[in-house]
C-alpha cells in the first residue's frame, strides 16, 4: 500500500464528510422570526460517517481491486435495455406490472406514500432524462416547469374549483408552453451558459410565487388542495359539499382511509407507465433519432440537414410537459403547496437521479429514483 493512496483515500473521505455533512447533517429551522442552523437527527450523522468510511476504504482499496480486475477475463456486466422489444421482455413487465398493482395493498399506509412520492420522482427523472440524457443539453432549473405544474393545479382549484383530471392536461401544457418559451431565446447556448440560465430560470419561478401573495399566498403558499377522484367518487368519509358521493359508499363498502392513500399510488403508477410508454414511441420515431444525433454531434446533425434548435426545443418542451405532470401529482399528495418545495435543491436531486442512473436509460433512471427517493426519506 503505497503512501498515495492513503493519502487520496483520507482526501476523497474528508471531502465526502464535508459536502454530506452541509447537504444532510445540518438543517435550517425557524427560531421565532429568526433562521437558524441546527443539527440533524443522529440518524442522519450516521448515514454521514457510514459513507465516509465506505468512500475512505473503496479508495484505499481501488488499485488492488483494479490490478485484480485485469487478471480476470469474463463478459462485461451490460445493464439491459428493457423496452418491451422481446417477448420476454413483455411478459417480464406484465408480470412487474401485476407485482406493483398488488404491492400497496400488502404493505403499510406510510410505506405507500414514500412510495407515491418515489413514483413522482420517477416521472421528474424520466421527464429530465429527455433532454438531459437524450439530447445531451444541461439543465439545472428543472424545478421551475415542476412548481408550474403544481401551482396550475393549485391557483385552478382554488380559484375556479377544477378537480385532479381537470387540471392535470392542463398544467402539463402550462409548462410546456413555458418550456417552448424559454427555449425560443434560451436554446442558443451551450454547455455551461445553458445551465445557468435555466438555474436562473427556476429561481425566477419561485421568487415570482413568493412574492405575489395575492394570487399564489406568497410564503404561505395554498392548501386544501384536493385528492383525485374515482369518476367523481371521493375518497372520504362524507361527500364534499356540491359533490357526487363517497367511493365507500358507493360500493357499500367500510370506509378505509388508506383507500386514498392507495387510489393516489395507482394513479402515479399510471402515469408513470404512460410516461415510459410516450417516451419509448417517442425514442423510435425520427424524433428519437434525432435527439441522439444531437447529443452524440450536433455539427453532424447541421451537415445532415437538421435544425438543432427544432430538435433541442421539442426536447425541451415534452420535457418540462413531463414535470408539469408530477407537479400536478405532487400538489394532489400533498395537499399543500408552497415555493419551498420548489428550491434548487430540488432540481439538483432530480439531476442526480439522472446523473446516477446512467443518462440516457430510462430503465437505470427508475432504479436511481427508487434508490435515491429511499435514501432522502431516512429521518429520525
Amino acid at each position: 500500500m503505497k503512501p498515495m493512496h492513503i493519502a487520496m483515500a483520507l482526501l476523497s473521505a474528508a471531502m465526502f464528510f464535508v459536502l454530506a455533512g452541509v447537504f444532510m447533517g445540518v438543517q435550517l429551522e425557524l427560531d421565532g422570526t429568526k433562521l437558524v442552523v441546527d443539527s440533524a437527527s443522529d440518524v442522519r450523522w450516521q448515514w454521514v460517517f457510514i459513507g465516509t468510511a465506505v468512500v475512505f476504504f473503496f479508495q484505499l482499496l481501488r488499485p488492488a481491486f483494479q490490478k485484480g480486475l485485469k487478471s480476470v477475463s469474463g463478459p462485461k456486466f451490460i445493464l439491459p435495455a428493457i423496452d418491451g422489444s422481446t417477448v420476454k421482455q413483455k411478459l417480464f413487465l406484465v408480470a412487474l406490472l401485476v407485482l406493483a398493482v398488488a404491492w400497496p395493498f400488502m404493505v403499510s399506509r406510510g410505506t405507500v406514500d414514500i412510495a407515491t412520492l418515489t413514483m413522482i420522482y420517477i416521472i421528474l427523472g424520466l421527464g429530465l432524462n429527455v433532454v438531459v440524457g437524450l439530447s445531451g443539453l444541461l439543465v439545472l432549473g428543472y424545478g421551475g416547469f415542476y412548481a408550474i405544474g403544481a401551482y396550475t393545479f393549485a391557483l385552478l382549484n382554488h380559484y375556479y374549483g377544477l378537480g385532479f383530471w381537470t387540471c392535470l392536461p392542463i398544467a402539463g401544457l402550462m409548462a410546456a408552453a413555458a418550456g417552448f418559451l424559454l427555449g425560443f431565446p434560451v436554446l442558443r447556448l451551450r454547455g455551461d451558459y445553458l445551465a445557468i440560465v435555466t438555474l436562473g430560470f427556476g429561481e425566477i419561478v419561485r421568487i415570482l410565487l413568493l412574492n405575489n401573495t395575492e394570487i399564489t399566498g406568497g410564503p404561505n403558499g395554498i392548501s386544501q388542495i384536493p385528492k383525485p377522484t374515482f369518476f367523481g367518487l371521493e375518497f372520504s368519509r362524507t361527500a364534499r359539499e356540491g359533490g357526487w358521493d363517497t367511493f365507500s359508499n358507493f360500493f357499500g363498502l367500510k370506509y378505509d382511509p388508506s383507500d386514498r392513500v392507495i387510489f393516489l399510488y395507482l394513479v402515479a403508477l399510471l402515469l408513470v407507465v404512460l410516461s415510459l410508454f410516450v417516451i419509448n414511441r417517442l425514442l423510435r420515431m425520427p424524433l428519437g433519432r434525432a435527439w441522439e444525433a444531437l447529443r452524440e454531434d450536433e455539427i453532424a446533425c447541421r451537415s445532415l440537414g437538421l435544425s438543432p434548435r427544432r430538435i433541442k426545443l421539442t426536447a425541451f418542451t415534452i420535457s418540462a410537459a413531463f414535470a408539469g405532470f408530477a407537479g400536478t401529482l405532487f400538489a394532489a399528495r400533498q395537499g399543500f403547496v408552497s415555493p419551498e418545495s420548489f428550491t434548487f435543491a430540488e432540481s439538483a436531486f432530480v439531476l442526480a437521479i439522472v446523473v446516477l442512473g446512467g443518462m440516457g436509460s430510462q430503465f437505470a433512471v427508475i432504479l436511481a429514483a427508487i434508490f435515491a427517493g429511499g435514501i432522502a426519506r431516512i429521518d429520525a
